[in-house]
């Protein structure tokens, strides 16, 4: 069978190539730069360009496929709106024209439950817009990537840098892109899955500072933490949404008040395991995600240290 990827070059969208190319699929990508994608191809991977917003790219990418996975989401600097709507419904309606039934979606958890944050009205009224197109949809609902909490607390924790944090967020169970992967190409071949909705949680829901905790064990330092309230956050996007250049600022901020919000993102997933036929047990778990990363960077570290004192040694007079 040969799939359409779009969204290819992202933290997910990657993951879902190499996962299609791993089960046998022959593997297309919508990308907007060759070059940015060039690791693609050296995978073995059809690159065709192609921009959400220009309607008229999207006929060729769609010529000769069964089956269509949007992982498609904004650059920071883009505004929602035109990606994550208008260029989705472009995708729908073009997917419809070529007469491709098969179109998985991945979407964002308890979406319908923020109307005020734009990202997650768009992803509401794309799942909407998408169950009313007769396609055979399947729209996955992730809470969060494990790969997030690199950048958002393993590196500042290595760096001794200020980790914010918000003190009042609820717990959120992340869960490893390879593992969102392995879902959304399943989907491709379980007629149970078709026209339905699934949420993706991780094995356990997981607070900031127990992320912290585990990162300081993980790596031997002590994190540096510095609060910030939901008030402050609030009122920081207040003044952004009146000026036009705060405008993508204001809308990721309202995202931001819903990770750090109070309420716990979590969800049951028994059924879901048994409709994907995926054992619970091959779900990577957030103190293994961690354990791996900080084996792997500290080796490199002592590796580092090693040299270090190895060309200094070299430089000594005796």
């Amino acid at each position: 069978m040969k799939i359409l990827i779009v969204g290819a070059t992202g933290t997910l969208g990657r993951q879902i190539v190499r996962r299609a190319l791993d089960e046998g699929y022959e593997v297309r990508c919508l990308v907007r730069s060759f070059q940015r994608a060039a690791f693609l191809r050296e995978w073995g991977v059809e690159l065709v360009r192609g921009d959400l917003v220009k309607p008229e790219t999207l006929i060729k990418p769609l010529e000769g496929v069964e089956a269509v996975i949007d992982a498609a989401t904004a650059r920071p600097t883009e505004r929602a709106e035109a990606v994550d709507w208008q260029g989705q419904v472009n995708l729908i309606k073009a997917t419809q024209v070529a007469g491709i039934k098969r179109f998985i979606f991945i979407s964002i958890l308890d979406a319908e439950k923020f109307p005020h944050v734009p990202l997650m009205e768009i992803k509401r009224c794309t799942e909407k817009y998408l169950a009313e197109s007769g396609l055979e949809y399947t729209i996955l609902r992730p809470c969060g990537f494990l790969q997030g909490l690199i950048g958002q607390y393993a590196i500042p924790t290595l760096e001794k840098q200020a980790i914010w944090v918000m003190g009042e967020a609820g717990p959120i169970a992340y869960m490893d892109t390879q593992d969102i992967a392995k879902f959304a190409v399943k989907a491709l071949s379980l007629p149970a899955t078709i026209n339905r909705s699934f949420p993706l949680a991780g094995p356990r829901a997981w607070g900031a500072y127990e992320i912290l905790r585990l990162c300081e064990r993980k790596s031997g330092q002590t994190a540096r933490v510095s609060r910030i309230s939901m008030g402050l956050l609030k009122q920081i996007r207040r003044v952004a949404q009146f000026f036009q250049w705060g405008w993508n600022f204001a809308d990721r901020l309202a995202f931001i008040e819903v990770v750090a919000g109070s309420q716990p993102i979590d969800a049951p997933m028994e059924e879901v395991y048994q409709v994907f036929e995926i054992d619970p047990n091959e779900i990577t778990t957030l103190e293994d995600y961690m354990q791996e990363y900080f084996s792997r960077i500290m080796k490199k570290l002592k590796e580092l240290e090693f040299d270090s004192d190895k060309a200094n040694r070299k430089k000594l007079p005796f």
